[in-house]
């Protein structure tokens, strides 16, 4: 063998190592968020918040509303038994033959005492539909403090003050983790694996580190610090508005920060509806952060396996077989242990359950993950819509 040939598979094995050394440290680094994630669950959440001296700040909540699902008056009525002294309900429907007007007015009717308004027919300010909906009811805040909360959301009492006392004098965004009530029926149970695991995890780290990390289901915000970067209709351009709310305040200088208490999604689901959501949420990922082309599917439980086996095995002579089952089960081990802080106490099923469908979700994230990259068009609400680097959004016609 000549010696060209000789540095050439050289260079090549070394290029294999430093792959492998490369390859190695990253699944270390998901090990890391691992530890992030859960230590920073087990110390910010469920902690009570210090009490402010001197009068609360009034809050106006905002209620952006598309039809009715089965849990949607038990969801609005948490709403108006808030403990917090001085807010007030703003509901938004696009019509006024949207079944979600006769639910928010028997509530109104049966708590009169709440300061409530509807408003119907939105604002056409852009293309995104949630803004539009929500923007005369923007316009219409009285109070400092503005809370966007989705419909589907279920508040505890103590939720609105726990946001409120989050929010201190450099914050001008409050978060809640988002995390689901216990319900019934395997997409529901689905939904709350994922949300209490593989969200919980990036949503903990993001915000233990700084990085801007929100989700506007349910969103608190300084009004003023929200009108200083052109209020709520220069988001319009974007589908994911919560996401780029976080990214224009934080270049303003101000903080964002979760609180103490999860957002309780309370909406009904099944499997089909959360593989699409699922996959409606990577798509606004990879057009808001096109490096996450290729982080989103290597974050993953069995894809990190792989690349850890085969760079333990490269670097150490490891066995790939018994380092992958490890790392899966250890990665079990800490994912039920985080949705068990998240969750505050014991789960609605078994660690059986957990262990099939934590096992289902995982395997089914690289397909979900592909079908996301194939069809990179958004159904959202009642219009089809295209991202474009960046996060902004074109109306796609639909074929008739």
């Amino acid at each position: 063998m000549r010696l060209s040939s000789i540095l050439f598979y050289l260079q090549a094995e070394l290029l294999l190592v430093w792959f492998a050394l490369a390859l190695f440290i990253f699944w270390g680094a998901l090990w890391l968020v691992h530890f992030i994630s859960l230590a920073y669950a087990k110390w910010r959440l469920y902690r009570k918040p210090k009490p402010r001296e001197g009068l609360l700040p009034g809050v106006s909540v905002i209620k952006p509303l598309v039809g009715v699902d089965a849990n949607l008056a038990t969801n609005l009525e948490t709403f108006f038994t808030l403990q917090y002294p001085t807010y007030e309900l703003l509901f938004c429907v696009h019509s006024e033959s949207d079944p979600a007007l006769m639910v928010v007015q028997m509530l109104m009717n049966k708590y009169k005492d709440v300061d409530a308004r509807i408003f119907v027919g939105g604002e056409q300010v852009g293309l995104n539909p949630k803004i539009n909906n929500m923007m005369p009811a923007y316009s219409a805040a009285k109070h400092e403090f503005v809370l966007v909360s989705d419909s589907n959301i279920f508040m505890r009492e103590d939720a609105l003050l726990d946001m409120v006392l989050s929010m201190s004098d450099n914050v001008a965004l409050v978060t809640q983790t988002p995390y689901c009530m216990d319900r019934k029926g395997l997409g529901s149970n689905l939904e709350q694996i994922y949300f209490g695991t593989s969200h919980a995890r990036i949503y903990m780290t993001g915000n233990c580190l700084g990085f801007v990390c929100s989700t506007g289901m349910s969103s608190l915000i300084r009004k003023c610090a929200l009108d200083d970067v052109g209020g709520m209709r220069a988001f319009s351009p974007y589908l994911a508005e919560d996401y780029f709310f976080g990214v224009a305040l934080a270049k303003r200088g101000w903080l964002s920060v979760i609180s103490g208490l999860p957002a309780l999604q309370n909406g009904s689901t099944d499997v089909h509806r959360f593989h699409d959501r699922i996959c409606r949420w990577i798509k606004l990922r990879v057009a808001m952060l096109p490096h996450t082309i290729i982080l989103e599917p290597m974050q993953d439980c069995m894809m990190a396996g792989l690349m850890g086996s085969w760079a333990a095995n490269m670097l150490f002579d490891w066995n790939s077989l018994v380092f992958f089952l490890v790392h899966v089960l250890m990665w079990m081990l800490f994912d039920y242990m985080l949705i068990c802080t998240v969750q505050n106490g014991p789960l609605s099923f078994g660690k059986f359950e957990f262990a099939v469908m934590w096992l289902y979700r995982e395997l089914s994230a690289l397909p979900i993950y592909i079908k996301a990259l194939w069809e990179p068009r958004i159904r959202w609400r009642a219009g089809l819509f295209k991202l474009r680097w960046g996060g902004l959004i074109e109306e796609v016609p639909e074929k008739r």
